[in-house]
């Protein structure tokens, strides 16, 4: 086994729980502006992201704190206001919110990979989650792509 760069992967466990908080704040904000015949799964979906996004920055500052010299961030990554709240458009910037929450995952296995079996464990469920988030989006974003070729 290699040795774990302690360093760089505080950098990317910091990144991910500041990518995460912003995904509360996403998330949350979506669930109070959706609207449409759909709006209340909708909301029951944004505030169930909302939380899973918030437990997951949660688990990335246990992890951080207990590395040597981890301190967690008290940083939120931005979060950009598109103004664009059709459903369609929220499901797209969910979309890729969640395409980019796994690149930092993947980033984080590159990391810890043959270093840590935990933190690789670790990396690998959450990549598997991300991964099962944008199915399910595109899934969500079937029906509109069905409903334009019409």
């Amino acid at each position: 086994m290699k040795e774990l760069d302690v360093k760089s992967t505080v950098k990317i466990l910091n990144e991910i729980m500041e990518y995460e908080l912003a995904g509360v704040v996403r998330y949350t904000h979506y669930s109070l502006m959706v609207i449409g015949p759909y709006r209340i799964p909708l909301v029951d979906f944004f505030k169930a992201q909302a939380i899973e996004s918030l437990t997951h920055a949660q688990q990335a500052g246990e992890i951080i704190t207990g590395l040597d010299e981890g301190h967690p961030s008290l940083k939120i990554a931005p979060v950009k206001e598109s103004y664009h709240h059709a459903t369609e458009d929220i499901l797209r910037e969910s979309l890729e919110h969640e395409n980019k929450a796994l690149s930092l995952y993947k980033d984080l296995l590159s990391v810890v990979a043959d270093a840590s079996v935990y933190l690789e464990e670790y990396a690998r469920t959450m990549i598997g989650n991300e991964e099962m988030h944008s199915l399910e989006l595109k899934k969500m974003l079937k029906d509109y792509t069905v409903t334009k070729v019409k």
